[in-house]
């Protein structure tokens, strides 16, 4: 996982509640086995409307209404965010699966109230490039709240492979001093 500091960018509105999972990327593009390769096909139905937002900003942050990522669990709508070129995403609040998911890979949900949220949009459809600082905890100059081993695992790009190699040693010092109660076969 690539490690998150910040990033100043202009800023993408989507200024709608309740985008579910099944909009940010369609069941039609679930059967890849890559990570990778499903920016293309963020919002794809959504994007047949000329006037739909996305087909007019350009950015690297999305600035989105309350309840982003509802809807299933599906890891795919993260990675099509990520893959897409958003590396934070300013919402009033986002599905628990949505959010895990996204904090997984890197992508920073950031977490205002809606009053702020509003002005960061304001602000950004003026051309104001918007800043969202990790280490600082702020966006757009308002703080915001996240768990110290979540800020930690993405300043320093840690996703849980990574979290449990670090413990590569006491896991073999463990397996060391605690054989396997069966036998197993090599060929």
């Amino acid at each position: 996982m690539k490690a998150f500091r910040s990033v100043t960018s202009h800023a993408v509105v989507l200024d709608r509640p309740d985008v579910d999972t099944d909009q940010i990327i369609p069941k039609q593009f679930l059967k890849r086995i890559e990570r990778t390769g499903f920016g293309e096909f963020l919002f794809f139905d959504w994007r047949k409307d000329p006037d739909f937002e996305l087909n007019h900003q350009e950015g690297k942050i999305l600035i989105t209404g309350r309840n982003f990522g509802c809807g299933s669990s599906r890891e795919h709508a993260p990675w099509a965010l990520e893959d897409y070129g958003f590396q934070a995403i300013v919402a009033p609040s986002y599905g628990d699966i949505f959010r895990q998911n996204s904090l997984k890979i890197g992508l920073l949900p950031v977490t205002l109230p809606a009053e702020q949220v509003k002005e960061l949009a304001e602000r950004a459809r003026a051309g104001e490039e918007i800043t969202v600082d990790l280490e600082s905890r702020t966006a757009g100059g308002y703080p915001f709240e996240l768990d110290d081993h979540a800020r930690e695992c993405l300043l320093e790009g840690l996703d849980d492979v990574a979290l449990t190699l670090r413990e590569d040693e006491k896991i073999s010092a463990y397996e060391a001093e605690h054989p396997a109660l069966i036998s197993t076969l090599t060929i």
